[in-house]
């Protein structure tokens, strides 16, 4: 059974290298993640040129991370990922992309179009998203995999699964699962919008569900009402969950860890995208957790792995030098 095992939507990204006067013309922020529909994503789509596409979606993504990771350091130990995906060629490509990077595809087949994502990259390096939800919208309760949650050492969910009733109630079951099974609960809130929107939810739910919970310090400002930001939102987060992980991008981290907090320097790179940093560096965190290493060893890990994804094209973690992590992890310990 997998170590690490994930819940979240499946989306099939789709890297576009574009230009910023684009996302002026479709009515976005850059930089922001869209809910669209399948007109406006064709129509980002289409904007620039297409350099890849990936198994995605956020909490795919990190656990992709964790395995790659895993593989690094020599161990066979397996992830898994379940979420919905449709009866057609991209719930069957992102099956087998899954499958070839060793996570278990513990997908649910529904009869709504796999969904995606279209990311635009400027020059800038900054990306912004066009989701297309499709079958991400129709997982529910019966699609979690109890062996799984049981078994693993790590649950890990993200905030999107909040976006429809049935997604939401699947998240919260395999969480109900996850406490009776001591399995450590790993959230990530995943983007402001997730907050703003299902705030009053999110906020009742997380204290005493969540034992590592990922968050960006806007976040964790619009989750805490503590407008200050720095270690006073991060200690405003003590009430949430007893290890609170702010990434603080170009900056690294900041940790909170019971009552003493810390800061973790990220990793000098050259951006080329900054797609899926954020999932990457939870990825790197959990990894040091399954490793039974210190939480500081975990946020050097993590930075180390996001310093690195961030200058390939996509959350493509095959792009790196596995040599050259597995010689920073030699250094961590």
């Amino acid at each position: 059974m997998p170590v690490l095992y994930g819940i979240g939507n499946p989306l099939m990204d789709i890297i576009v290298r574009g230009d910023a006067a684009v996302l002026d013309s479709l009515g976005v922020i850059p930089g922001s993640m869209n809910l669209v529909d399948y007109d406006k994503q064709q129509a980002a789509l289409h904007s620039g040129t297409v350099v890849r596409q990936l198994p995605g979606g956020s909490c795919a993504n990190t656990v992709r991370a964790v395995r790659w990771l895993l593989r690094v350091a020599g161990s066979s130990a397996p992830a898994g990922y379940t979420g919905g995906v449709g009866h057609d060629r991209a719930g069957d490509a992102f099956e087998a992309l899954l499958d070839t990077e060793g996570v278990q595809p513990l997908l649910a087949r529904k009869n709504t179009p796999t969904g995606s994502s279209v990311i635009v990259v400027t020059p800038d390096s900054q990306r912004t998203m066009f989701t297309y939800l499709g079958a991400c919208r129709d997982m529910d309760p019966d699609d979690v995999d109890a062996d799984a949650v049981r078994d693993a050492r790590i649950l890990h969910v993200t905030g999107y699964m909040w976006d429809t009733p049935n997604q939401e109630q699947a998240a919260r079951s395999a969480v109900q699962l996850a406490r009776r099974s001591r399995t450590l609960i790993s959230f990530d809130i995943a983007d402001p919008f997730v907050v703003h929107r299902y705030h009053q939810s999110l906020v009742d739910w997380i204290p005493g569900h969540v034992d590592i919970l990922f968050a960006n310090e806007e976040e964790l400002r619009a989750l805490t009402g503590e407008p200050a930001g720095g270690e006073e939102t991060l200690r405003a987060a003590s009430r949430f969950a007893p290890n609170v992980v702010m990434k603080t991008g170009p900056e690294g981290c900041v940790v909170l860890d019971g009552d003493r907090v810390f800061e973790s320097p990220a990793h000098s790179a050259q951006p080329v995208d900054t797609t899926g940093a954020g999932d990457a560096f939870a990825g790197g965190y959990l990894f040091g957790c399954i490793q039974k290493q210190s939480v500081d060893t975990c946020a050097r890990v993590a930075n180390r792995l996001a310093g690195g994804i961030v200058t390939v094209d996509g959350c493509n973690y095959d792009a790196l030098d596995p040599g050259e992590i597995a010689t920073a992890f030699a250094e961590f310990a």
